[in-house]
């Protein structure tokens, strides 16, 4: 029985030399937002809430969670974290309408369902990928996050860190694209590619696009479309590419992934466990996707308590699945992640602590912190 006592949220915020670039937004320094949950006996779960955008994001989410989380959750009794998630979100639906703002609410709920998991294997002295049903402690992991500007040598870097597999941004205009391709491609070797190009085109754009990056034995075509586009269009562009197409983060219900499954377009299922469904409803998207034949690679790009948590995740599902770790510098994730910073020929290995392992030190973290 879960009885919490106690719900913080920590909003951290971090200076960044390099700006993240995606086709459609910059990242000008590295937020997280993370959660603490404690029972009434003192045990402790950590979680982290997907805060990247707007930019005042991560303080927004902070405040959702300190104005109508916590008065929900603090003094309650779940029997499980997934009965927590459960009646949290039952009891929010009708305020993620009338506010508009299902994501934010979604987000939330994801990150104390972290927690909760959390929490909960630590009361039972197991490690989650192991409580969940893992069979191994390795992780496959592919370096994310290349910019358009000189991938390659920060490939390199990471190549020479561990990795053996990459994935470029692409979208800012098909020679620069191609261009980044080239020379990543020359960077790494014959080591495996992936291009996510962040909702950046319409159909016939994404078939052109493809057709010209075909020459890179590319492992996946990610977000080619806006993921609100017809499952009709994802289905005529996979019949035209020559590489399997990915999507998922930007998912955010059981039937909105269900759809995806039965679509049958796309190869990689890529669901964000801090923006929907934590543990309690993205294990079973995952094992659902990997039943029918569909890869699951966790989206997420985050700080270190996220990161971490979507390793166990991917540990406990199984499959061929790779864990995405952005490749560019950001101390609120190296600082936070454990094991999941120590790659070794493109894998990583969790540990056999409690839980997600090792607690956020906020002590070493408390330049980051800002108020919210």
């Amino acid at each position: 029985m879960l009885n919490v006592a106690r719900l913080e949220a920590f909003v951290l915020r971090c200076p960044i030399d390099t700006p993240v670039q995606t086709s459609f937004g910059i990242m000008r320094d590295r937020p997280a937002v993370f959660v603490r949950v404690t029972d009434t006996e003192g045990a402790q779960g950590w979680g982290e809430v997907w805060c990247n955008f707007p930019t005042v994001g991560a303080e927004h989410r902070a405040r959702l969670l300190d104005s109508v989380f916590a008065p929900l959750l603090v003094g309650s009794r779940h029997a499980s974290p997934a009965a927590a998630f459960q009646e949290l979100s039952a009891r929010t639906e009708v305020l993620a309408i009338q506010s508009a703002e299902p994501g934010p609410i979604a987000q939330c709920i994801a990150g104390l369902d972290i927690a909760l998991w959390d929490l909960h294997a630590r009361r039972l002295g197991q490690p989650l990928w192991r409580l969940l049903g893992g069979v191994s402690p390795e992780v496959p992991v592919y370096a994310s996050g290349l910019n358009p500007t000189e991938p390659e040598r920060l490939a390199a870097a990471q190549q020479a860190q561990g990795f053996r597999a990459f994935k470029l941004k692409v979208g800012f205009g098909r020679d620069r694209d191609l261009g980044n391709l080239k020379a990543l491609r020359e960077a790494v070797g014959e080591a495996d590619l992936m291009v996510d190009a962040n909702q950046a085109w319409d159909l016939e754009a994404a078939a052109g696009h493809a057709a010209a990056f075909a020459p890179f034995g590319l492992r996946w075509l990610e977000e080619p479309l806006r993921a609100t586009r017809p499952w009709s269009e994802w289905q005529a562009l996979s019949a035209r590419v020559p590489m399997p197409l990915a999507a998922g983060e930007n998912l955010a219900s059981v039937e909105a992934f269900g759809q995806a499954v039965d679509a049958r377009c796309l190869g990689v299922l890529q669901p964000d466990l801090a923006k929907w469904g934590g543990f309690s409803a993205c294990l079973p998207v995952a094992r659902q996707a990997l039943a029918r034949g569909l890869r699951y690679c966790p989206h997420f790009l985050g700080a270190g308590v996220g990161l971490l948590a979507s390793a166990h995740l991917l540990a406990a599902a199984g499959g061929d699945g790779l864990l995405e770790v952005d490749a560019n510098p950001n101390p609120l994730r190296t600082a936070t992640c454990g094991p999941v910073a120590q790659v070794v020929d493109g894998r990583v290995h969790l540990s056999e602590r409690p839980g997600l392992g090792d607690m956020p030190d906020l002590a070493a973290l408390r330049d980051h912190l800002v108020p919210h």
